[in-house]
This record gives C-alpha cells, structure tokens and sequence, in this order.
C-alpha cells in the first residue's frame, strides 16, 4: 500500500505472542458460539423454516465478525494511523490495486480445477451434431434462469455471500494482523491460522448427529471437511499476506465453494480430466510465487503502512 514520500507511518505497538493466540482462539469460538445464542442465551423460538434458520445465522455471523474486528482494532490501536483508510488496510480493506486482487487470485485459484472444468463441459463437447446456436440459446436460457433461482436461495446467500465474507474477515483480517503483530513468522502463521478455522468447523459434528447421522459416519464427514478447510486455510491466509488485500483470499473462497473438491479424474473424459488436473495442478505450484508477489499488489514496498511483512511493527 502506498505512502506519501517521505513520512514516517504511526507504528502500532507489537502485542504479547500469547495474548494474540488466545485472542485468535477467543474469535474462533465465539464465531461458532455466537450461532447458538439465539436459542441457548436469548431462549428464541426454534426457527420453523430453513430460511429462518439461516437468516438468524447470518445476523449471528455479521455480530461476531464486528465483535472481532472491533476486538483487533482495539489490541492493535490501530487509531494510531490516524487516517481511516490506513485503519482499514490493517484488515485488508483497500481500494487500490483491486484488479490484481481479484483476477489474479481467480486464474491462479481455478487452475487447481481444471479437471473439474474438462468433466463439466465434456457433455457439451459430446453434442457436436447438435445444432449449435441452439445449444447456444439454451446455455443462455439456462443461465439466466440459474441467476433467477440463485438471487431467491437462501443456501447460495450462505455459501457466496455470508460465509465467505465473515469467515475471511474473522479467520484472515482479523487473525493474522494479531498473529504478525505477536511475533509470528509469516510461514508459521500460515501453516498454524487455519487450526483456528478448522476449529470453527466441528460443530458440524454435533449438527450431523442432531439429524440422526451416527458418530463414526459424522465423524468422517467432519474429518473431511477439516482436512479440506486446513488445506484452503493454508492457501487462503497465504493470499492474504502475500497481497494484503482482504478480497483476494474472499475471491479464491466463493469460487472453492462453487466448485466444491477438485476432479482428478472421471472415467466418462477417457483420462482428459486426469491429464488436465495434473497440468493445472503444475502450473498452479509454478506460478503460486510469482503471481502472488507483493509487487503486484502494493504500490510502494518501503515505508508502506499496512501490516504485511514490509512493515515492521516491532
């Protein structure tokens, strides 16, 4: 992030290691506590629908984002910038260099599902006697109707919109400001933060069961999902650091939610997707560094005043 030539940015004071993880920690819980506060604390009705249900979930989640972020403001005094917009950048929330922030992290995202795309289109490449500009007309008609539907579902406001929002600006925005300003290094931040989002995670668990599932076949499912969210929250906080912009790992987590596990292989692509997964995943890991370099992101390295490893708030 940018700085004017020649002034000295306000220097946050650093905060103990351990009262940043327990802070982290704290964050962590209250996100998935706070879920239940509506009918354990507050002694509300149950919700008598699905939409019900997801909407007091999304006023819960919006709460315990604020808490957190209000939380980290007030560990890190980030007043001491003075000037708001510094104030938001300690979160990642800035509105330069927007277009590297979100085109880059989706290309270089959407490389680990090339297999995905191959077994998705392999139907349409299939159709060549068909008559094109119908097929044309019908993929139009399609999409039109799937944005329709999409705008008026519930679970698709929760798994593009809500969650990706207030799980980025809890886990990422929040977490690793306090993390870096405790001391940690940069590689053990994002190799140790995503324990904290896996941790948020095991209420499935209890949920799974609550709906008849049985404990071992709950506790795959949530095994699973743990793996696969340490793995994302790998990726995710190091977005985040290495472009210090809060949109890039947000970008990267709705287009992982579209998608869902990436497609190694398919028997009906005749080995296309396994073949394309493998490329994908190749150049995925040869372009992670240099398209993520902070270069690209920030205008100015030296002086800067956001959080990120060009800054020293010692």
């Amino acid at each position: 992030m940018a700085s004017p030539a020649g002034l000295r940015p306000a220097l946050p004071p650093a905060i103990p290691g351990a009262a940043a993880v327990t802070a982290c920690a704290a964050m962590a819980v209250s996100y998935v506590a706070v879920l239940y506060a509506p009918t354990v604390i507050l002694r509300f009705p149950p919700p008598t629908s699905l939409r019900s249900f997801l909407h007091r979930r999304f006023a819960c989640a919006a709460v315990a984002s604020i808490a957190s972020a209000l939380a980290t403001a007030a560990l890190l005094r980030v007043w001491s910038l003075g000037n708001f917009a510094d104030m938001l950048a300690v979160f990642g929330i800035r509105k330069d260099h927007l277009l590297q922030a979100v085109v880059i992290p989706l290309l270089l995202t959407s490389l680990v599902y090339a297999g995905s795309f191959i077994n998705r289109l392999w139907p349409l490449a299939s159709m060549r006697g068909g008559d094109g500009d119908e097929v044309g007309i019908g993929c139009t008609q399609r999409l039109v109707l799937w944005i329709q539907t999409a705008l008026d579902d519930v679970m698709v406001w929760r798994n593009y919109v809500v969650a990706p929002f207030t799980e980025e600006l809890v886990f990422r925005a929040c977490m690793i400001p306090l993390l870096l300003c405790g001391g940690f290094k940069m590689s053990t931040i994002i190799f140790f933060s995503p324990v904290f989002f896996s941790l948020a995670h095991l209420n499935h668990l209890f949920e799974l069961q609550q709906q008849g599932c049985n404990f071992v076949r709950s506790l795959l499912i949530v095994g699973v999902q743990l793996g696969y969210t340490v793995i994302f929250g790998w990726y995710a906080a190091f977005l985040f650091i290495r472009t210090g912009n809060l949109l890039s790992p947000i970008i990267a987590h709705i287009f992982c939610n579209m998608m869902g596990l990436p497609v190694f292989s398919s028997p009906r692509t005749k080995g296309v997707a396994s073949v394309a997964s493998l490329a994908g995943s190749i150049c995925f890991f040869w372009l992670l560094f240099p398209v993520t370099s902070p270069e690209l992101y920030n205008t100015r390295l030296d002086q800067c005043r956001c959080w990120h490893g060009f800054c020293n708030w010692k």
